[in-house]
Order: structure tokens, then C-alpha cells, then sequence
């Protein structure tokens, strides 16, 4: 039989009760992604790219010229941090508050990456459900997008190996998740400051139902901490089934779990637009 000790610890769980995680709705680059990738020029540079690759890296002339025409062709004139939302990320944003409205509780708190989309998209959804806008709103720039660096400049992480080809050979040897473009971060890196952010909900809001605001590097980065993925899978679910734009994540804390509870995906992607 178990002891009321024993019966106080199941009960009592460090983590919240819901964490539920939105991506951003569509922003000026993820509108500007898929036109760009149509552009036969870019198609052709792609060609040139995959032709480089193949010999060590070593770009022609060709795909230098190209590189620099797309860029200047399609550069946001924005920073990362304050690239907004396109008019259909503001409606996804506003119809994801109303079925959010319909089909769960308000949240006893919500963060908000530091970044301009996804206080956007987080006006949005109070537009969506007005009862929203009551809730403790916490900037946290923990929750930022990965940080890009030299790459921002470049837009694509091709344009930047072939003006740089020493990033090329070093991308390659490192791989995606533990490559840090110049000046900004790789994936080791968000994640973490992940881990810091999920001290601070353990310690400040156990119990609590939460929402999130947020990227979809992080949404990923927080999944493979509670999951505990190898590089490998991260690599794989960002190439095959990243989050979509204004979907939900939602996470319940079972306290029968563990010593001190955990946190099980119960939902992820789930759109309500």
C-alpha cells in the first residue's frame, strides 16, 4: 500500500499541467521562400550548387554571379528578429485564437519570443479570444529563433557556402546540428537555452497550464529535450515535418510518471485555420 509520502510526491509534480507551443503565422520570408525557390535562376543555381559540391566545394564563376543577383533580388531589407507577418499570418493568427477559444481552458500565464512575428501573431490570437488579453503576457527572448547570423545577410544557406566556400566544407563537416554560421548559433546552442527556460517553468510555474508563442527551431528544440532525441531525429523531423505555421503543440503533465511527473505529447501540428 502506498505510504501518504509516497502518495504526496506522485501528486505533486514539478511540471506544468499543459504547455501548449504556437508557431508564428506566416512571415515576409516564409512568403518570400517558396516564390524564390520557383525562380528558374534559383533553380539553375541549385544545379551549380550540386555541381560545386561534388567537386570539394570548389563553386564556379557562374554560381557566384547567380548567388549575388538572388540575393539582391530577393532580400527582405528586414532583420530576422523584426520580419513581420505577411496579411494570411495575421488571419492564421486570428483564427487560431477563436478554435483555441472553443477547445481549451485559458492558460494561467503565456511567453512570447522576443521577436516582432511572433508578438504579432500573439495580438492576433487575443483578437481571436478576447478573454486572452487578461492572461500575464512574459516576453522572454529565451524563446527566440535560432540565431542566424552571417547567414541573415544571404537568406539561403547555399548563397553563403558559395561566397564563403570555407563554410561549405565546414557545414559539411560538422552537419546541420552542431554547425554555427558565423556569428550566430547552431542547434546546440538553442537548445540550450531551452533547458535554462524549462528550469524556470519547473520552478515557476509547476502546476500551472502555459502557453507559448514561439519558433519553430525552439518548438523542435524544446520536443527533442522532453523526448530526448539523438541529433540524428531532430535532423530528421526538421527535414520532414517541421511545425507549421500557427499550428499547436500541446503537452500534458502526468504526475504518475517519473518521481516528479512528465510531460507527454498529447498533440502536435494541429492547425485550427
Amino acid at each position: 500500500m502506498l505510504n501518504v509520502e509516497k502518495l504526496i510526491r506522485r501528486l505533486k509534480m514539478k511540471w506544468p499541467t499543459r504547455i501548449r507551443l504556437i508557431r508564428h503565422g506566416e512571415s515576409a520570408y516564409n512568403l518570400m521562400k517558396p516564390t524564390r525557390d520557383k525562380d528558374p535562376k534559383y533553380q539553375r543555381f541549385k544545379a551549380l550548387y550540386r555541381e560545386g559540391e561534388q567537386n570539394g566545394c570548389n563553386f564556379s564563376d557562374e554560381a557566384r554571379e547567380l548567388a549575388k543577383e538572388i540575393i539582391e533580388k530577393y532580400a527582405l531589407k528586414t532583420s530576422d528578429p523584426e520580419t513581420p507577418l505577411t496579411p494570411l499570418g495575421h488571419r492564421q493568427a486570428f483564427k487560431t485564437g477563436r478554435g483555441l477559444s472553443k477547445a481549451i481552458e485559458l492558460p494561467d500565464v503565456v511567453f512570447v519570443s522576443s521577436y516582432l512575428r511572433t508578438g504579432q501573431t500573439l495580438d492576433g490570437l487575443v483578437k481571436g479570444w478576447p478573454k486572452l488579453k487578461s492572461i500575464k503576457r512574459v516576453p522572454d527572448e529565451r524563446l527566440r529563433e535560432r540565431n542566424i547570423g552571417l547567414l541573415e545577410i544571404y537568406n539561403d544557406w547555399r548563397m553563403l557556402n558559395v561566397l564563403h566556400p570555407e563554410q561549405a566544407l565546414l557545414h559539411r563537416l560538422q552537419g546541420e546540428f552542431y554547425y554555427r554560421y558565423p556569428q550566430g548559433e547552431s542547434i546546440v546552442d538553442v537548445q540550450s537555452r531551452i533547458r535554462q527556460w524549462l528550469q524556470t517553468i519547473t520552478r515557476e510555474f509547476s502546476g500551472a497550464s502555459v502557453l507559448v508563442v514561439t519558433h519553430h527551431l525552439t518548438i523542435l528544440s524544446i520536443r527533442s529535450l522532453l523526448e530526448r532525441w539523438t541529433p540524428k531525429q531532430f535532423i530528421h523531423v526538421d527535414n520532414h515535418d517541421k511545425p507549421k505555421n500557427c499550428s499547436v503543440t500541446t503537452y500534458r503533465g502526468d504526475p504518475k510518471q517519473g518521481s516528479d511527473g512528465k510531460l507527454v505529447l498529447d498533440d502536435y501540428n494541429r492547425v485550427y485555420y
